[in-house]
């Protein structure tokens, strides 16, 4: 084969790549899938707006939600500053009676009448402090004749009785207190055991 020969078939080849090669240039210009400069702009204008509104939404749920921690915050220093005012407004009229009493029995010149003055009012004033106390949910653990129950019950010492089935309260040296069914303090009791 001469070179004329050779470079003829490879003149047509290398033609035909040009020509797809301008076919396809000329294709995607006219292809209708790519917006115009027109519509990016306002996809791009769209977009922002978007972005815009989106932003202030965050800021604004910040801003919430930072106010309901201060005002969390606020109730919760409330609760504990002001968690007893309840049972101090309850126990104000135990006060007064206690003072009552004391003046009452100081103004008394005869010591007899005195002594039954403040009898009587120490009474009352204890049955006002029981009834506050129990208005708040503090409740007396008086455990005479039970079980000894070591979750609320303290033994302070133990002695033989014939009286008494072994392990039962004989005798309660200090009340116990419960708060809402919550041990605050157990009661201190003499507890039986059996004779030797």
């Amino acid at each position: 084969m001469t070179n004329n020969e050779q470079s003829t078939p490879e003149a047509p080849e290398n033609e035909g790549a040009v020509e797809g090669v301008v076919e396809t240039g000329a294709n995607n210009a006219v292809s209708p899938d790519v917006p115009s400069h027109g519509e990016l702009t306002l996809l791009l204008e769209d977009a922002r707006s978007k972005a815009d509104e989106h932003w202030d939404q965050v800021l604004r749920t910040n801003a919430e939600l930072e106010n309901l921690r201060r005002r969390a915050k606020q109730d919760v220093e409330n609760a504990h500053k002001y968690a007893l005012e309840k049972f101090a407004q309850e126990l104000l009229p135990v006060k007064d009676s206690l003072e009552m009493g004391l003046a009452a029995a100081n103004g008394e010149t005869d010591a007899a009448e005195a002594i039954k003055q403040l009898c009587e009012g120490t009474d009352l004033t204890l049955k006002m402090l029981s009834a506050a106390m129990e208005k708040s949910g503090i409740k007396e653990i008086d455990p005479v004749g039970e079980t000894f129950n070591p979750e609320q019950h303290q033994a302070m010492s133990m002695q033989e009785s014939e009286a008494h089935a072994p392990n039962t309260v004989m005798a309660v040296m200090q009340k116990g207190y419960q708060l809402n069914d919550r041990l605050i303090r157990p009661a201190m009791v003499v507890v039986s055991k059996a004779k030797a």
